[in-house]
């Protein structure tokens, strides 16, 4: 049997439901994992071992007993410490909340139960997932299994660097300005920002406002759509579900005949790494090969990079600002940067700003009148260096300054949270330090499935499921 850390979630699953793995003892392998790696990589907030080990005993029990299985039955899965979860501690990577231990779980982390998940570990986010790279004052730094001088990104990068090293295969995340795919592509796992309402999301403090999402963070994209397929569907406490149709793929095929692929290799970043767009091209060149159309997008679009700015850090100016007189000293020092910038935009500026996205919005759907698809690489180089200062840091691409992170690093990801269409990471590749590297696939909204699918035939062309960080 192959090493039980680099089982997919979907081999797991197949395997426990024939008694040919024991959910016990597969557990303990990942526990076991956990533990050796945890001073390494410093990817979970807490690892929830008694209860998990009973789950798993159940779970067995039930397998044995011939009862009917959910689709992820016996699998341990990882969520991130931005969900509840009952009776296991949720601290929103803040000392803010040290000790806090709900009394009820998120309705994705039930539904995740309710499928036959075990919840083993709450995996690390940057205080209140501001940023988009996974340490703080409140639980140090997590680092990337590629290279652990290097970040996980942020702020699901708990899950992404646990995902990558083999310490379970399935992590839920959150996606807000880029969060379940900047990691993604940090570590080399597949990461899904998926549609508006597909995943009900219960932890959004705006629920009709809000650009964030829940998603899948996976090595391969079959477990993504296995998570998907198993905790989708609409709920009442997300207004956005209503409208939201369970993922089914119409594109299915190995061929790509009639595909049309628009390609956007800069956003309102100056430089990208010379092998991230190397890499991306040969993606590119693989869709052609399967009858894609793929052609360069040339329309000059406004990707809001201000008006971005102003909607984010002024909500967090609000979230965050009562914290600061009791809490000041412990907080984040980017997340405190935040909200300072935050209290320095106006009303008038909001209300600009969320017309700005009203205007986003109608020019990336009008996109899709030529297109089927969108792709862009996922971040503009490689991970960061794990001790990069995300206020104001300048990334480096190619020897050269290319601004802060969210124009520097990220500026595909946050305006396809603004507009709601589903953006997926994949791996691309492998840079010449070693590192993976991400593409990004844009679709329609509730084309998830599709997106899924495509992404499925780019893992055949070019695997990587089966490329492990060195020395795990």
């Amino acid at each position: 049997m192959t090493d039980l850390a680099w089982l997919t979630a979907a081999q797991a699953v197949a395997l426990i439901k024939r008694r040919a793995l024991s959910p016990v003892e597969y557990l303990d392998a990942l526990l076991n994992r956990a533990e050796a790696l945890a001073d390494r990589l410093n990817p979970f907030s807490f690892v929830a071992a008694d209860r998990a080990r009973d789950e798993a005993k159940a779970a067995e029990k039930a397998v044995m007993a011939g009862d009917e299985l959910g689709p992820l039955h016996g699998l341990p899965v990882h969520v991130k410490d931005l969900f509840r979860t009952e009776g296991i501690p949720t601290e929103y990577g803040s000392a803010i909340h040290a000790g806090n231990i709900p009394e009820a779980d998120d309705l994705l982390v039930t539904r995740l139960r309710k499928a036959g998940a075990v919840i083993f570990a709450k995996s690390h986010t940057p205080e209140f997932g501001h940023k988009g790279q996974t340490d703080g004052p409140h639980f140090g730094t997590t680092r990337n299994p590629w290279d652990t001088t290097r970040y996980a990104g942020g702020s699901s990068g708990g899950a992404a660097s646990a995902v990558a090293a083999g310490i379970g295969p399935l992590g839920l995340g959150t996606d807000g300005a880029g969060s379940i795919r900047i990691p993604a592509a940090a570590c080399g796992t597949v990461g899904l920002k998926p549609s508006p309402g597909l995943l009900p999301y219960e932890e959004a403090v705006d629920a009709f406002f809000n650009y964030a999402a829940a998603g899948p963070l996976s090595r391969t994209v079959e477990d993504a759509a296995l998570m998907v397929d198993a905790i989708a569907g609409p709920d009442p406490l997300d207004p956005w579900s209503h409208a939201a149709p369970h993922p089914v793929a119409t594109r299915t095929g190995a061929t790509l005949h009639g595909l049309r692929v628009g390609y956007i290799e800069k956003f309102h970043n100056r430089l990208l790494s010379d092998e991230v767009a190397a890499n991306t091209r040969v993606v590119l060149d693989g869709l052609a090969a399967r009858g894609a159309q793929v052609e360069d997008v040339t329309d000059e679009i406004d990707w809001i990079e201000y008006e971005g700015r102003v909607m984010y850090q002024a909500n967090i100016a609000i979230a965050g600002g009562p914290h600061i007189a009791k809490f000041g000293n412990q907080m984040d020092p980017v997340y405190l940067g935040f909200i300072e910038r935050g209290k320095g935009f106006s009303l008038e500026d909001y209300r600009k700003a969320q017309v700005a996205r009203t205007r986003l919005y109608r020019r990336v759907q009008q996109l899709f009148d030529r297109y089927d698809v969108i792709v862009t690489p996922t971040v503009t180089r490689t991970a960061l260096p794990a001790d990069f200062e995300a206020l104001d840091g300048q990334v480096m691409i190619d020897g050269e300054e290319n601004g802060l992170t969210r124009v520097g690093m990220s500026p595909y990801c946050y305006p396809f949270n603004l507009t709601g269409n589903p953006a997926l990471a994949i791996p691309s590749g492998f840079a010449s330090d070693g590192l993976p590297t991400s593409v990004q696939l844009v679709g329609r909204w509730y084309d998830d499935a599709n997106l899924l699918a495509l992404a499925g035939l780019v893992e055949i062309d070019r695997p990587w499921a089966d490329r492990t960080p060195p020395g795990l």
